[in-house]
């Protein structure tokens, strides 16, 4: 019996795999002959992999034809279609290289809007020519490494050049679905939650440069003046927000302050007895509206805050911390947006204590022992609720110590800022029930998602492009990125190809192996 032209194909291609594999074979047996070292070995073995990746994907893609379905057919919405003349080509960028598919489209005639593409939609491809398989690695190398460096990266590995354009590009595309995904987010189980709920938001500056500037060749140093910096436009203050859930944990004043005052060596250690937070999830927006404001961050970041403290503290039982700086913006927002939640406003321990040791300086010299006991005095009154104990204090000192103009001035600022807040250092009271009064997870939110990846030497980001990033690096930085990926396939096949779903197993299956 006569063999058909695919079945002779099918053949070929069989036969050319195994005689890949045979030609390693013998490849190992000749290594060992000749002494070849592991390394050299090891190098030559992953080559030889990889091209028979690409000749068995090869083989795939013709056993999967051109998707041919006929003359006419009827689409969905119940229009005919029928099939254009002409193959229309396609690249597909896979981690093993580049392939040109050739398929049959339909739709009402040539120029026109293709209807429906079949191979497409059985193979689920991405829009792009780009594999999910591949944006999955660049963008998880991405959310950590300049978008160069993985291009050498990858290139190194796979010997895949990308431009740098398309992997931003990728980045923005994939950034598409983190709200949708956040939305998606299971509530935790209630019986594995604390009893305490801690909100958190603080702002973090992000170098910028103007859409279609090219990036600088130079860094000055982005932190050296951060005012200046936002007031000229090239830098603009993203939003991080976290939330989670904790114990409680009881503490005297005098044992925070000892916490606070220890040597350098163990001043970061905490004791074992500290509950973790649970189940602690952060988000990062940097958009601007027309008039250049933050309000569109401020929807994101604190919508979400509110939606998460309503799925997780549904019937209202837990107390709800929010634990931030001075921003009167901050508070305001807590307010605006959680209106039915009975916050329980906490100024950031921290930063009272950085206006203590500024108020220290006015009066003695840096480092000196007179400005460290003066700080701890100070420090120890505000942890027992003394507010306005310090206040007094500090103003009586200012007068009789004849502190000059400006020291009064930069006195009387300390001053305000106590008197603003005093409301907020109930201290005593926070041990005595157990909540945080330092905001350390999101200060290190801000230095984890932010600092350590949008601050590098001669970093400018265009504001669509930081958005992005800072959408995925959250993501990444969770744990999630797994869970992402796979959402975001499901939801891209379902909007490209309506009535297929993603192949989730198989997708697992692929990243496992």
């Amino acid at each position: 019996m006569t063999k058909s032209k695919n079945e002779q194909i099918d053949e070929n291609n069989r036969m050319e795999l195994l005689n890949k594999a045979r030609e390693m074979f013998t490849y190992i047996e000749e290594a060992h002959k000749s002494g070849l070292a592991a390394h050299e070995v090891e190098e030559t073995l992953f080559r030889k992999i990889i091209e028979m990746g690409r000749r068995a994907m090869e083989m795939f893609f013709l056993l999967c034809g051109n998707g041919d379905e006929g003359e006419e057919i009827t689409l969905a919405d119940g229009r005919p279609v029928r099939r254009l003349n002409e193959l229309h080509k396609r690249e597909y960028l896979s981690v093993f290289g580049l392939y040109e598919l050739f398929r049959v489209v339909y739709g009402s005639r040539e120029g026109q809007k293709i209807e429906h593409v079949p191979l497409d939609a059985q193979l689920q491809l991405p829009e792009s020519k780009f594999s999910y398989l591949l944006q999955d690695w660049d963008q998880s190398l991405i959310v950590e490494t300049p978008y160069a460096k993985v291009n050498e990266t990858i290139a190194k590995i796979l010997g895949i050049r990308q431009s740098v354009n398309s992997l931003e590009r990728a980045n923005r595309k994939m950034s598409a679905a983190v709200s949708a995904f956040w939305s998606s987010q299971s509530i935790p189980p209630a019986e594995e939650e604390g009893t305490l709920m801690v909100c958190s938001a603080d702002g973090k500056g992000v170098p910028l440069r103007r859409q279609g500037e090219a990036p600088a060749k130079k860094d000055s140093n982005p932190l050296s003046a951060p005012k200046k910096e936002e007031k000229s436009g090239q830098k603009k203050v993203s939003l991080v927000g976290a939330v989670y859930t904790v114990d409680p944990y009881k503490r005297t004043p005098e044992a925070v302050l000892q916490a606070l005052f220890r040597d350098s060596q163990h001043a970061f250690e905490a004791p074992h007895s500290r509950p973790e937070p649970r189940f602690k999830r952060v988000r990062a927006s940097l958009l601007r509206d027309a008039m250049d404001t933050s309000k569109p961050s401020y929807d994101e970041i604190f919508d979400w805050l509110a939606q998460e403290v309503a799925n997780r503290n549904p019937e209202g039982c837990k107390p709800v911390t929010f634990i931030m700086d001075g921003q009167e913006s901050l508070w305001n927002a807590a307010q605006t947006y959680l209106p039915d939640v009975a916050i329980i406003e906490i100024l950031d321990l921290l930063h009272a204590c950085i206006y203590v040791w500024n108020a220290a300086h006015l009066f003695f010299k840096k480092k000196s022992n007179a400005a460290s006991r003066f700080a701890k005095e100070n420090i120890l009154r505000i942890l027992r609720g003394e507010v306005d104990r310090v206040i007094r204090g500090l103003r009586w000192k200012g007068t009789h110590e004849k502190l000059s103009k400006k020291r009064l001035e930069e006195l009387e600022k300390i001053c305000g800022y106590f008197e603003n807040n005093r409301h907020r250092m109930a201290y005593n009271e926070y041990l005595e029930a157990g909540y945080p009064i330092a905001s350390g997870v999101i200060e290190g939110a801000c230095r984890h998602v932010v600092k350590d990846r949008m601050e590098r030497s001669g970093m400018r980001w265009i504001l669509d492009g930081a958005h992005a990033m800072l959408g995925l690096r959250c993501i990444y930085l969770s744990g999630s990125w797994d869970e992402f990926t796979r959402f975001r396939i499901k939801r891209e096949t379902e909007r490209l190809y309506p009535g297929h779903a993603a192949n989730d197993d198989a997708y697992e299956c692929l990243q496992v192996a």
